[in-house]
């Protein structure tokens, strides 16, 4: 399923989602569903993130690993009960894997796709368009929680999160048949509040450090080095298909990490391939994300670095398309 990736302009949807609130039908977010006895075991077997501790109610951002520790997804999943989650699934395909892992060790679960379709409100007024269709109840649900709440008679899964540093909601709308009558309520309770369709912005997710699955990571690079360590509880996740191979990578620490990267100049080209970044004529990272800030006045990207050259403050150069620009990389991202 394609998606747009700009509604007026980027940068004009990039202040609106700032100041104001929009709806982004996020239906390519799909869900694989687990429900079983042994739906929490297999759920562990997929992520070095130790779940033991998470109740119903409770959203994890989780990352997915394969055999050899490399990243397979980085999804939100869902805990609705003991014996039954959701894995809301980012920029690639899970059903199989899933599929295949639960069938390879016998498990007592079932593995399907259910007709979950999210819409996300996001933005600095999502709590008051939310309240205004859902009641105040809906200002609640504390980040990364859910809570249910009534639609035209049925319950819908709605929790605090969403692909921005602005702030929002996810509704998980449970039948095709609902989405646009609620998509119609919410621009009707919106309308006070500037609400306008929108998506996930390049330069607000790049300013946020939000990363992209398949554009910024994907199988060859473990957690650790997407800066995702701290999802990871490697020695007490057993059961992680992964588990030993990022007991090694854990021990010997990566050689390379995501950081920040801050490109001087004025506005960039699109970034539709990696860029290099380089130490004088070696070659030391590459940018695979990167966009001109209104906000922050310079060029704001995400890039994978040697440890050699990965601390904060060093001075490289990157290599665009319009000729090599001064860049710099940063201990922590914008927002």
């Amino acid at each position: 399923m394609l998606l747009p990736t700009v509604f007026r302009s980027v940068q004009e949807d990039y202040h609106h989602l700032k100041a104001a609130v929009q709806l982004w039908d996020v239906a390519c977010e799909r869900q694989v569903e687990i429900r079983g006895p042994d739906a929490g075991r297999l759920v562990q077997m997929l992520t070095p993130r130790d779940l033991r501790g998470m109740l119903p109610g409770q959203c994890y951002y989780m990352p997915i690993v394969d055999e050899t520790g490399g990243m397979m997804n980085d999804p939100v999943v869902v805990k609705l009960a003991e014996d039954r989650w959701w894995i809301s699934v980012a920029d690639s395909d899970l059903l199989f894997w899933v599929k295949g892992i639960a069938y390879g060790y016998r498990l007592d679960v079932l593995v399907d796709e259910p007709d979950v379709s999210p819409l996300a409100v996001q933005g600095p007024k999502a709590d008051d368009v939310m309240a205004a269709l859902f009641g105040d109840a809906v200002r609640d649900i504390r980040f990364f929680r859910f809570g249910l709440f009534d639609f035209h008679g049925r319950g819908l899964v709605i929790a605090r999160s969403g692909y921005s540093k602005q702030g929002g909601f996810e509704i998980y709308v449970e039948g095709a048949d609902l989405g646009m009558p609620l998509w119609n309520a919410l621009m009707e309770a919106g309308a006070p509040h500037d609400i306008r369709a929108g998506c996930p912005n390049l330069i607000e997710r790049i300013e946020g450090g939000l990363l992209s699955y398949g554009n910024d990571m994907d199988r060859r690079n473990t957690p650790h080095e997407c800066g995702l360590g701290r999802f990871c509880n490697t020695q007490t996740a057993i059961g992680c298909v992964g588990r030993d191979a990022l007991l090694r990578v854990a021990q010997e620490g990566p050689v390379r990490q995501i950081r920040a990267i801050e490109i001087a100049g004025d506005a960039l080209p699109g970034c539709d391939r990696l860029w290099p970044l380089m130490a004088g004529e070696k070659k030391v990272g590459h940018v695979s994300s990167a966009a001109w800030s209104p906000d922050f006045g310079c060029g704001v990207a995400i890039g994978m670095v040697r440890m050699t050259h990965w601390d904060d403050g060093t001075e490289l150069h990157v290599e665009t398309p319009e000729g090599r620009r001064v860049a710099r990389v940063r201990e922590s991202f914008w927002l």
